[in-house]
């Protein structure tokens, strides 16, 4: 895994330099001087697969940085690595923050510039490729991500095989998203794919198989087949607790899913004994019992959240955890551009 970049949090442009090279450079220095201030900035954001607090505060006040430059870098050919990989990371800092549409903007410039000059089945070219398949997944534009999302795939396969970690993320969000369509069988179909690549590659016990056990569990549950989805629950809830510990969050998520569905299936008793597991409050006797179609459920439908502490996220709801934060695909694509593992 890339290691993280060493930074100064308290980097800062004056407004009052930005003014002086508007007034005492020509055009041509403009866009060297804001190349350079384009290259300090892009590159100090973190490439660490865990976020933090910090990070997401960093990010916000470089970003105005980023805007300041961004005029002058359209007029700049993005061709040469050190600019592809600022364009990269500038696309990163906007899709983590929600700005997608800025995102997109960005990896189309940095994949423009990648296809001239590196070709459009380079690595770096196939993870910006994913990266805006994420995007797109992230907006709800679902064909589109799987489209983009099916070249990342062809080019993983073609590159690395089918049974590498990298083309097992790109399946891995492919499933989700026909997870998210409610094409459940697709889904599984795909799942079932990701499920043996990992536990061959990596093992029954590594995050990423129990993130892919921990989904076909909860499309089991969609499906009504609450015998399976307890089954699969079960399986994954023992490895957590051998390989992740009782008060891990993925751990403690699949706790709450189980709980939900020994409701649904009306097993008080297992429910109850998992609410003291976890040291929720038991439901009063004068609520109505829950029915399958209204109950309220907490299910990780990304890997995104797993292995995830809770203090390495911003403080939210655990429902909104599954779509937000740094990803498995995301620390794949950035291991990718600085040449690391």
């Amino acid at each position: 895994m890339a290691k993280r970049k060493q930074r100064d949090d308290s980097f800062h442009i004056h407004p009052l330099v930005h003014m002086w090279a508007r007034m005492r450079l020509g055009p041509e220095e403009q866009r060297k001087k804001a190349t350079e201030a384009f290259l300090i900035v892009s590159t100090s954001v973190t490439t660490s697969a865990i976020r933090v607090l910090q990070d997401w505060e960093f990010e916000r006040r470089i970003m105005a940085h980023i805007a300041a430059v961004e005029g002058h870098m359209k007029t700049v050919e993005m061709v040469d690595q050190r600019i592809l990989m600022g364009g990269y990371m500038v696309g990163y800092v906007y899709s983590t923050h929600g700005q997608y549409s800025m995102a997109l903007e960005w990896y189309r410039r940095v994949l423009a510039g990648e296809e001239k000059a590196l070709g459009v089945d380079h690595l770096d070219t196939l993870a910006t490729v994913h990266e805006m398949a994420l995007v797109f997944r992230k907006q709800g534009q679902y064909s589109k991500g799987l489209e983009w999302y099916e070249r990342a795939l062809a080019g993983s396969e073609k590159a690395l095989g089918v049974d590498h970690p990298d083309t097992l993320a790109t399946v891995h969000e492919m499933a989700l998203i026909f997870y998210m369509q409610g094409h459940y069988e697709k889904a599984l179909e795909w799942y079932e794919r990701v499920l043996a690549g990992y536990e061959k590659a990596s093992g029954v016990d590594h995050p990423s198989t129990l993130a892919t056990v921990h989904n076909m569990a909860s499309i089991f549950k969609r499906q009504g087949q609450y015998g399976k989805a307890l089954e699969w629950y079960e399986r994954v809830l023992a490895r957590e607790e051998k390989v992740l510990g009782i008060d891990h969050p993925s751990t403690q998520t699949t706790i709450h899913n189980l709980v939900n569905l020994y409701e649904i299936m009306e097993q008080q008793e297992q429910a109850q004994e998992l609410r003291l597991k976890l040291h929720l409050p038991l439901p009063s006797s004068s609520v109505s019992m829950t029915t399958p179609s209204t109950a309220p459920g907490v299910e990780i439908t990304s890997i995104e959240a797993r292995g995830v502490t809770a203090s390495d996220k911003v403080a939210r709801p655990r429902a909104e955890m599954d779509m937000e934060g740094a990803s498995d695909e995301e620390a794949v694509s950035k291991r990718r551009k600085l040449g690391g593992e």
